[in-house]
């Protein structure tokens, strides 16, 4: 099974933005985490971050035929980009949009996630723990 983590615009500043809500642990830390996870359940998992709104698009559409899931957290993108939307929609693979915080408590402009009119499964407020359950989801359907 290959898996696709995306991690979207600021997600890089994981451990310096916000710790009171994100945590003190670094964006290296989150990639180790979801890469150890992978390496438990048997997945191939290949990450990919970016701040830019267009290359997550363009990332997305290369996944095409090649990924059996995608696990995407857009940061900001979420609540605006539909863009990311529809090339989600455009490649037609089964995704899972994770959020380390719980956008639902926070701002009202979080609330909204264009992505999760795609996606398979939410999880949001569990941490880096998010993303594992995001590729335990995949495990869980047999997605492969």
């Amino acid at each position: 099974m290959k898996i696709l983590v995306i991690n979207g615009v600021n997600l890089n500043m994981v451990g310096i933005r916000e710790p009171e809500l994100y945590g003190k642990s670094d964006f290296k830390a989150l990639v180790n985490t979801v890469k150890g996870e992978g390496k438990r359940l048997g997945i191939k998992v290949t990450h990919y971050q970016s701040n830019s709104e267009g290359d997550i698009c363009t990332k997305i559409q290369k996944a095409y035929d090649k990924y059996d899931g995608i696990v995407i957290n857009a940061g900001a993108y979420t609540h605006t980009s539909i863009a990311i939307l529809d090339a989600l929609k455009a490649v037609g693979i089964p995704t899972v949009e994770v959020h380390l915080t719980d956008i639902y408590t926070r701002e009202e402009f979080r609330h909204k996630s264009y992505i999760s009119l795609y996606a398979e499964k939410v999880i949001a407020g569990k941490g880096f723990d998010g993303y594992k359950e995001a590729l335990k989801y995949f495990i869980d359907k047999g997605a492969c």
